[in-house]
């Protein structure tokens, strides 16, 4: 008996390997546990509300049920802007002034999609005098707050986390590098949001895709930075199509209410994925 969830952005329709997920989160939480639904729609140019509803649809179609309200990531920055402060006020955090082309590939994968992997960021902006820091930001340039990744590691120290797949972990968040926790047309990353959310939901399993396992380190150290609650992991294998590439929605693979009108029951796909009623 626990506490899961199952967290999608709502910038398309669902497809297979939303569908494993969702149902993995429920099984894990157990018989008597509670899967929650998060809509992380920080990605206010790509997110849909008619997309939510679609969430909500294809969900119930599933035969999948979740506490209700459904937090959304968007009604929350002010909270995300809180625990940014308190990294800020530890020396944490530095002004990264590059211009989106030179760190375009790396925002998208650290604010908008984190599945897949980015260049790591070579620290151009870590060592810039406080200064000019100062001076540029009072002129208005446009900046990006990155998280300095090894100051962070050095305060906090050896940190562990757990995958119930994989076993006991050394946390490494360098893996990601200095990664944004925030800019003006983002004001929470994916990861600083989806780690406050946890915490904030109660949420005892994390149960996600394991393209995702590279970025539990840096979650596993922005908890202890934060002094919030270390739940456990479990990271799943992906549903991938003929040439054994991660479904994705720009892809166009069919969606789940493709699947739905073509005259799929919900019990047929649920027994495809190995989650017969």
């Amino acid at each position: 008996m626990s506490v899961t969830r199952f967290a999608p952005s709502p910038t398309g329709l669902l497809h297979l390997g939303h569908g494993y997920s969702a149902l993995f989160a429920r099984r894990q939480a157990g018989a008597d546990g509670t899967m929650r639904l998060r809509i992380e729609d920080i990605d206010r140019s790509r997110c849909r509300p008619a997309f939510i509803s679609a969430i909500f649809e294809d969900l119930a179609w599933l035969g999948l049920d979740w506490p209700k309200p459904v937090r959304l990531q968007s009604e929350h920055f002010q909270e995300y802007g809180a625990q940014l402060d308190r990294l800020a006020a530890r020396d944490l955090l530095y002004p990264c002034f590059c211009t989106r082309a030179q760190i375009a590939a790396e925002a998208s994968a650290a604010l908008t999609a984190p599945h897949g992997s980015a260049p790591l960021y070579p620290g151009s902006c870590r060592a810039l005098a406080l200064t000019e820091r100062q001076d540029r930001i009072a002129a208005g340039e446009a900046h990006a707050w990155r998280l300095d990744v090894a100051a962070a590691a050095h305060q906090v120290g050896r940190l562990t986390w757990t995958d119930l797949t994989r076993g006991d972990l050394v946390a490494q968040p360098e893996l990601l590098g200095d990664v944004v926790l925030s800019r003006r047309d983002f004001p929470a990353s994916y990861h600083l949001a989806v780690t406050c959310d946890d915490a904030l939901e109660g949420i005892e399993i994390v149960t996600r895709g394991e393209d995702l396992v590279e970025a539990t380190h840096l979650h596993r150290l922005l908890q202890a930075l934060l002094e919030l609650p270390v739940p456990v992991w479990n990271h799943h294998p992906l549903i991938r199509d003929e040439f054994g590439e991660r479904l994705a929605k720009r892809h166009n693979v069919a969606s789940l209410r493709d699947l739905r009108d073509q005259g799929v029951t919900a019990a047929a796909l649920r027994a495809q994925l190995g989650f017969p009623d």
